[in-house]
């Protein structure tokens, strides 16, 4: 059996594309910083830190596949935090990286982003121009084949606030209300993270060897029809306001400005329907929200308590 090592896989889309690579067949190692709260019975879990070399070369032992969705994905977090991407981001993958290559993997894989050559995206973008750069060179100077993914606007089940509809959804459910920081008229191809995790897998075939894959949706979609559709699914209780965006880290229509490597373009042609897919994600936030509440309720009662 292959075994592929998950980095970052106990994260959003790091665990789901973990657990494809099990459906598929393979022997899945995933290596975080936290426990992963979905791990498989068959996945083996290791806690640890991307930045210790000489665990990363234990981990990786007998690895065939390497994937890499560890370090800080969220921009506005990235923003705040330079000197954390450039070490969790750029130094980590480069750590992994050297590893992968005395290991002679058959493949890695890097989680990029569809921002990697535009103007937006701040030191998050940054990061991951620097990786895909470092990556192309460990190929040319080393022979290491590898696969670089760069995603779009992703949304599904185990996200968190640092996912744009993830955020969205749970104002709207909590507050009533979604305040959004754009004229509405910028345009995203969303995809389920199950959709992404699927094609995660199939770049594995070796026509995707040494090849920069950009991974999302059927279709575009301005963020204005995209909230009207959140608004209607609640039945219109939601109140949909729209401000001026305090700085441009985010694209408008178009990530691109001027790309040197061309990317193929992957749009899988089974997908989760929009709607269907934000249904599951409102139901997990509202039994997240019933939750948080009843222990707010227990806490308070048990404060109250002097007996």
């Amino acid at each position: 059996m292959k075994k592929a090592v998950v980095f970052g896989g106990a994260g959003f889309l790091g665990s789901h594309v973990a657990d494809e690579l099990t459906r598929s067949g393979y022997n899945v190692t995933i290596f975080d910083k936290r426990f992963s709260p979905y791990l498989k019975s068959s996945q083996k879990m290791i806690v640890g830190d991307i930045l210790d070399e000489k665990d990363l070369g234990k981990v990786v032992k007998g690895a065939d596949y390497i994937y890499n969705f560890a370090g800080l994905a969220d921009i506005e977090e990235c923003k705040s935090r330079p000197i954390d991407v450039v070490k969790y981001n750029i130094l980590g993958n480069s750590i992994i990286l050297e590893a992968a290559r005395a290991e002679k993997i058959k493949r890695f894989v890097f989680a990029s982003t569809m921002y990697v050559y535009s103007d937006a995206g701040a030191f998050y973008r940054v990061s991951k121009q620097a990786c895909e750069l470092i990556i192309e060179n460990y190929s040319c100077l080393h022979g290491l084949p590898y696969t670089i993914l760069r995603y779009g606007s992703l949304y599904g089940e185990r996200s968190d606030s640092r996912n744009s509809v993830y955020r969205i959804l749970k104002e709207a459910l909590t507050t009533g209300k979604i305040t959004y920081y754009g004229t509405g008229d910028e345009e995203r191809e969303f995809l389920h993270v199950k959709d992404a995790s699927r094609a995660s897998v199939e770049i594995l075939d070796k026509s995707f060897a040494n090849e920069c894959v950009i991974v999302t949706g059927q279709r575009a979609m301005k963020y204005k029809e995209f909230l009207e559709m959140v608004a209607e699914m609640l039945k219109g209780r939601v109140e949909i306001e729209y401000r001026q965006r305090r700085l441009d880290t985010h694209y408008k229509i178009t990530p691109y400005t001027f790309d040197p490597k061309f990317a193929k373009k992957m749009s899988p042609d089974r997908y989760v329907d929009l709607g269907q897919g934000l249904l599951h994600c409102m139901n997990e936030i509202y039994n997240e929200i019933t939750e948080e509440n009843r222990v707010s309720v227990e806490v308070a009662l048990g404060s109250n308590n002097f007996s």
